[in-house]
């Protein structure tokens, strides 16, 4: 019922004819004026209570190289969920370098300023006991992208009290791998079929995990790797790796490692003027790996999402930080198609989530 003017009231209660009248207006008055404070009283109570309900969200982020392009969607994707949900969102570069990273997440804890941190580790087991500590202090903290652990066959998390791990599996990607280059292989009857390694970064446990999974699937057929190289995450160095692997084994079948690297060998084989001679198997789903795979420059990919670890990562870590849930393993190439699988034939099915 709408309300009803106190003035308007008090002229009706002149009128002794029309005291009933009046008495009834009063009430209205009354009763309009009374539920409305409340109802405003309620709503303010209400929001109150959301606000003191909603803790401050300061994060530390820990990436393993912004400069990196595989890493810059993740980031972006990982600060707009960040902003979204209003948490501050402090970023850590550590470069490649596992000594910094460590000595940027002992900071971190230290400094007492912060109630999230997400890892994301250049060695795997590098940062876990600093892990413990911090959530030993009640920090939240959730895994991503790398393996925080001992074991690079896993998503499950390898830290008591892990928020979240939004990881790939190493081993899972090299399985993959090897057997997108068996299939290659096959697709040109090569028996023996003489194949280039491009790792990343050789000494790398991440590397060291890939290759066995690779190894796995391509034993027993007609796959043999004649030699390897570096591309360092770079196409520059994937190039230089491929010239020199070249040089060593001319007479190369496929090339196999990450975009970045196929990018490289791209490059060393139009310069080598073998384009088209050697079949190029990559992983990272990159921009430029589904449009070689589309074009047929490349014979296949295995998929990676970086933009959607760094969104889930947050997400996962907000929901801990407010009200304690623990996520468990989240895997972010879940949703892709075809097992994750980038073909020619299922390369347009595919969004690219960095360029390579």
């Amino acid at each position: 019922m709408p309300s009803i003017p106190a003035t308007r009231c008090l002229r009706r209660s002149a009128a002794a004819a029309a005291f009933a009248a009046a008495a009834l207006a009063l009430a209205a008055c009354s009763s309009s004026s009374s539920s409305s404070s409340t109802s405003s009283s309620s709503s303010s109570a209400a929001t109150a209570s959301a606000a003191a309900a909603k803790k401050p969200m300061t994060i530390a982020y820990l990436s393993f190289a912004v400069d990196n392009t595989y890493d810059a969607p993740m980031l972006a994707a990982a600060q707009a969920v960040a902003s979204t949900d209003g948490a501050t969102l402090k970023v850590f570069d550590a470069d490649n370098n596992p000594q910094t990273q460590y000595n940027q997440l002992q900071t971190v804890i230290n400094s007492g300023q912060y109630n999230g941190i997400i890892t994301q580790p250049i060695v795997s087991t590098g940062l876990v006991a600093l892990v413990q500590q911090a959530i030993g202090k009640g920090i939240k903290v959730v895994n991503m992208d790398q393996i925080l652990g001992t074991s690079l066959s896993t998503d499950a998390p390898q830290v008591t009290g892990l928020s979240a791990n939004v990881t790939f599996v190493p081993t899972l990607i090299g399985t993959q791998l090897g057997q997108q280059v068996v299939q290659a292989c096959a697709s040109k009857n090569l028996n023996p079929c003489k194949v280039g390694y491009l790792y990343d970064i050789k000494a790398s446990s991440l590397d060291t995990a890939i290759y066995s999974g690779f190894s796995a699937a391509i034993k027993g057929s007609p796959v043999q790797v004649v030699t390897n190289g570096q591309s360092f995450f770079t196409p520059t160095d994937g190039e230089s790796a491929t010239q020199t692997m070249l040089q060593a084994q001319p007479g190369l079948n496929v090339i196999t490692g990450s975009d970045q690297g196929m990018e490289g060998a791209t490059v060393a084989l139009s310069t080598a003027h073998k384009t088209g001679q050697v079949l190029l198997v990559g992983y990272g789903a990159s921009d430029a790996a589904i449009a070689g795979v589309a074009s047929g420059a490349w014979f296949s990919d295995v998929a990676q999402a970086p933009a959607s670890e760094g969104r889930l990562a947050v997400q996962a870590l907000v929901a801990a930080i407010q009200t304690g849930k623990v996520s468990g393993a989240i895997n972010p190439v879940a949703a892709e198609p075809n097992g994750g699988i980038v073909t020619k034939a299922t390369a347009s099915q595919f969004t690219g989530e960095w360029t390579g």
